[in-house]
């Protein structure tokens, strides 16, 4: 029989059923949908230099091309298309245990290597022999598979108990339990509670953050501006204004680095030396060197994985972004290359881990702040406020890895590059909180002596 009052919430039953087939069910799904973003994101270094030749653009209407794929993805923050991956990210977050968090989501972040990866292999391989077009057919396939199965994929415990329907949030749980040979435990599943589960206090930052709002029944009936404009509230502004630098920085410096191995491995001999340099195919350079660096994301998530749970995800992502501009700096000159490839490798790989942790830390501090200000109902509008800003990163920086390395404006586009991943570094170091361990607040009100 349970205890008299005894009361649990979905962090915590999920941490007793731990992590199972259940959850790896939900792993494969979600991670699909990571592998189907990647391809779409990785196709654009093979595509461009491609449709640029055949139709005769220039290099600012290829970078426009880019830019065109990327507000697209903006506008799938709703979720739809391949915008919604940010989805698939918050949507598996919700069913791990906050132990091991930081571990599986770095698992998670693999299906986008495997994307990469894959995407690579799949232009070597078909075009050179085939249209640029097959490539494209052959890259929506993961794309088909998710709409295939979208009606079997589960609905988040955690997002039924902020909605309110605490009955079918039960019977979610009791499902992950059973598929995972477990049980919940004795008691009854609350949506939340007024202070820590062990009795402490909420740190003093978070505390700052979310005092003055008193939790989400101030905010219902509020609409969806007036919520969206909360972000900005003086106890809130600074934390959403340095997590959207973090985000647009992160995706700005990732999908920079990948196109620019394309850039650079195309970039016209009239931009460089004729002494360092001897002409090779395109075609071969683009493919070798793309294949090369997309590898590079391996040890990239095996280094994220070894900082994030350890060193925690704030002092993981400066290391790894510090790393990544040592490696870049060098490029501010026409270096050869073999040697071009290598630094660039070795940047992808600190970006790629650099990336992971910051999309684990921002779906954190989201779930952890935002959620206490939000409604459901409008919970996607102010979490997808803030992956527009990695969104519009990511159309940004096809003027820098296109548009300034293809004019041979090589040192300005590094340069530049480093200037916002240093950015990021300031307002990573600057958010006033670490997420590492801490449960996903939903609805809890801190309060202070």
């Amino acid at each position: 029989m349970a205890e008299q009052g005894h009361v649990y919430t979905v962090d915590e039953a999920l941490t007793h059923v731990g992590f199972g087939k259940y959850q790896c069910f939900v792993l494969a799904y979600a991670g699909l949908g990571w592998v189907a973003e990647a391809m779409e994101i990785m196709i654009l270094s093979f595509v461009g230099p491609t449709v640029k030749s055949e139709w005769n653009l220039s290099s600012t209407e290829e970078s426009l091309i880019t830019t065109a794929v990327f507000a697209g993805l903006v506008d799938g923050l709703s979720g739809r298309g391949a915008g919604s991956g940010h989805v698939f990210l918050s949507w598996f977050l919700e069913f791990v245990p906050p132990s091991n968090r930081g571990m599986w989501m770095v698992i998670f972040s693999s299906f986008w290597t495997i994307g990469s990866v894959s995407e690579a292999i799949g232009a070597w391989i078909i075009m050179p022999r085939l249209d640029w077009r097959w490539l494209l057919g052959l890259s929506s396939i993961p794309s088909f598979i998710l709409l295939a199965f979208l009606g079997f994929q589960p609905e988040s415990p955690r997002y039924l108990c902020l909605k309110g329907r605490t009955a079918e949030a039960h019977r979610a749980l009791e499902k992950i339990a059973q598929v995972n040979k477990t049980k919940l435990p004795n008691g009854k599943l609350v949506a939340r509670r007024s202070t820590l589960p062990t009795g402490e206090r909420a740190p003093p930052e978070l505390v700052h953050l979310l005092s003055s709002n008193g939790g989400n029944k101030t905010t219902e009936g509020k609409s969806g501006l007036s919520l969206f404009l909360m972000l900005f509230s003086s106890k809130l502004a600074r934390t959403t204004i340095l997590l959207w630098l973090l985000l647009f920085g992160n995706s700005f410096a990732y999908y920079a680095v990948v196109l620019l191995i394309s850039e650079l491995s195309s970039l016209d001999t009239r931009c460089r030396s004729p002494l360092m340099f001897s002409h090779h195919p395109q075609d071969a350079n683009l493919y070798i060197d793309e294949f090369i660096t997309s590898l590079a994301e391996i040890p990239g998530l095996l280094l994220a994985a070894i900082l994030v749970d350890t060193a925690g995800r704030k002092l993981s992502i400066t290391i790894m972004f510090t790393l990544s501009c040592l490696f870049l700096l060098p490029l501010v000159t026409y270096q050869s290359n073999i040697l071009t490839t290598g630094l660039l490798f070795g940047a992808r790989m600190c970006v790629m881990g650099a990336f992971t942790v910051s999309l684990i830390y921002a779906a954190e501090v989201k779930l952890m702040t935002l959620f206490t200000i939000y409604p459901t109902s409008v919970r996607s509008t102010g979490a997808g406020a803030a992956n527009a800003m990695g969104r519009i990163g990511g159309m940004v920086c096809p003027l820098v890895a296109v548009a300034l390395v293809a004019n041979c404006h090589q040192m300005t586009a590094v340069v530049l590059l480093v200037v916002v991943i240093v950015t990021s570094i300031l307002s990573v170091m600057l958010i006033p909180f670490e997420t590492k361990g801490q449960e996903l607040s939903d609805t809890v009100d801190f309060t202070s002596d």
